[in-house]
């Protein structure tokens, strides 16, 4: 899981969405849980948000360079599902670059 550590490289900012209490994002809490301190380690200067707020649909936002996001939602996807989320949109950036 190399691409972990290139999250820096790849995004501008990290942005997670998610409710405190519905179903729904119980897959994206556990990511959250399980993921953050490992992602923040390899990344200690890139800005990952946790936005929690009651009733919203899970969501991951990722902001690459000149301005360009890309948001994904999360609602019904596992915690396996999620990280392939995240590397994609580690892929995507650094295609960006190229």
């Amino acid at each position: 899981m190399a691409w972990r550590g290139n999250l820096s490289r790849a995004m501008k900012e990290l942005r997670i969405l998610l409710c405190q209490t519905s179903p729904s994002s119980s897959a994206t809490r556990s990511f959250v849980e399980k993921n953050y301190k490992d992602l923040k380690t390899l990344n200690p200067k890139l800005p990952i948000l946790i936005r929690e707020c009651s009733g919203i649909e899970p969501q991951l936002w990722a902001r690459y360079d000149f301005g360009v996001e890309k948001g994904i939602r999360l609602e019904g996807l596992s915690e396996a599902q999620i990280t392939k989320v995240l590397e994609d949109l580690v892929k995507a950036g650094e295609a960006l670059k190229a």
